[in-house]
C-alpha cells in the first residue's frame, strides 16, 4: 500500500524520489521520471555562491516544469550568510521544497568546505540550516551521508541537529564520503536515523531493482526511498516499485517490450532536451543517456560508437529505432 508522507505542508503521494545528480537530472530527465511514477523530483544541485554572483549557468539549473510538482530545489554552500541570501532569493521560485546538500562527495565541492565536508563541521552545518530555514517560506530538507569515513559515522547526530534547527525532512545516503559510490550502502544507518528523529527520513543508496526498494522500506522503516543511479536508463523502475507498493506485486517486461519502450522513451527524452537546451547541447548530453538506455542490448557497444558521432537529433533517433 502506498503511504503518502509530508515534508512540512507539502504532501508527496508516492514515496519515491528521484535523487539529484549533477549532469544527469536536468529538466528533461526529471519530466520523464515523473511520467513513470516518480513521486517527487529534485533539481541538480545549485551553488548559492553562483546565485549570489549571478552566474548564468547556475540560474539555468533552476528551471522547473509544471508537471514535476512536487519538486525540490537543491542548493549547496557553507557560508551561512550566502546560503540564507540564496534561500530568500529563491523563495518566489516555483519549487515546493528547498533541499540543502551536505552529502556531495566530489573533490571540487568538498575542497571548498561544501557538500559532505560540512559533516566534519556540525556547528557550521547547524548555522547553515538555521540560516536557510529563517529565510525561506518553503519546507527545508537536508541530504547527508552516513559520515565522513567509517571512523566518523555521525549521521544520527547530524540528523538530530538538522531537526533541532528547523529541517523538516532528512535524506541519508548509506555510504560515507570516503566510499564515494563504492562498496555497499549501509542501510542500518538509515534505520538508526529513523529511530532518532521525528521528521520524515528518506533512504538513499543501492536501489536498482524493485526488491531493493521493498527491502529498504522493510529494514529501515524509512518514509520514502530516493533513487539515483538505478534510474539511469531505467525510468520505468519508479512504475514497477509503485506497482509493488500499490498491489504487492509487479511483473518484468519481456525483452522485446523493453526495447520498444526504450526507443519510444528515448525519442521523447531527446525531444524534451532539444526544447530545453537546443539541439547541439542536447545531442552531446544525451549520449550518456543513450548508453544507459541500451545497456545490455545486443550490439550496444557498436551503437554507442555511432551515437557518439551523430550531429543531429533526427539521426540519433533513427539509430535508436534501427537497433535490434
Amino acid at each position: 500500500m502506498v503511504k503518502p508522507f509530508r515534508i512540512g505542508k507539502i504532501e508527496i503521494k508516492t514515496p519515491l524520489i528521484l535523487a539529484p545528480m549533477a549532469g544527469v537530472t536536468d529538466l528533461a530527465f526529471r519530466v520523464i521520471c515523473k511520467k513513470f511514477g516518480c513521486g517527487m523530483t529534485v533539481t541538480e544541485m545549485i551553488s548559492a555562491k553562483g546565485l549570489y554572483y549571478n552566474d548564468r549557468k547556475t540560474s539555468e539549473l533552476m528551471r522547473i516544469d509544471e508537471t514535476e510538482t512536487p519538486v525540490g530545489l537543491q542548493i549547496f554552500g557553507s557560508d551561512p550568510d550566502i546560503m540564507g541570501w540564496a534561500a530568500h532569493y529563491l523563495d518566489k521560485q516555483p519549487h515546493d521544497i528547498l533541499d540543502i546538500n551536505m552529502g556531495c562527495p566530489a573533490p571540487k565541492i568538498v575542497k571548498n568546505g561544501d557538500g559532505s565536508a560540512l559533516m566534519k563541521e556540525p556547528k557550521l552545518a547547524a548555522r547553515v540550516i538555521r540560516a536557510v530555514v529563517e529565510k525561506t517560506s518553503k519546507p527545508v530538507s537536508v541530504k547527508i551521508r552516513a559520515g565522513w569515513d567509517l571512523d566518523n559515522l555521525n549521521a544520527v547526530d547530524l540528523a538530530k541537529m538538522a531537526e533541532e534547527n528547523g529541517a523538516q525532512a532528512i535524506t541519508i545516503h548509506g555510504r560515507t564520503r570516503e566510499q564515494f559510490y563504492s562498496g555497499k550502502a549501509d542501510w542500518s544507518v538509515i534505520k538508526d536515523v529513523k529511530d532518532a528523529v521525528t521528521i520524515p527520513v528518506i533512504g538513499n543508496g543501492d536501489i536498482f531493482e524493485v526488491k531493493d526498494a521493498k527491502e529498504m522500506f522493510l529494514r529501515t522503516g524509512c518514509d520514502a526511498v530516493m533513487i539515483g543511479r538505478g534510474a539511469q536508463g531505467n525510468p520505468w523502475l519508479f512504475r514497477a516499485i509503485r506497482s509493488m507498493l500499490e498491489e504487492g506485486t509487479w511483473r518484468d517486461l519481456p525483452q522485446d517490450c523493453i526495447k520498444k519502450a526504450v526507443k519510444t522513451t528515448f525519442e521523447e527524452h531527446l525531444n524534451l532536451a532539444v526544447q530545453e537546451k537546443g539541439e547541439r547541447i542536447a545531442i552531446k548530453e544525451m549520449r550518456k543517456h543513450a548508453a544507459w538506455y541500451t545497456k545490455g542490448f545486443l550490439g550496444s557497444a557498436k551503437l554507442r560508437k555511432k551515437i557518439n558521432m551523430t550531429e543531429s537529433a533526427e539521426e540519433m533517433i533513427q539509430l535508436m529505432k534501427d537497433c535490434s
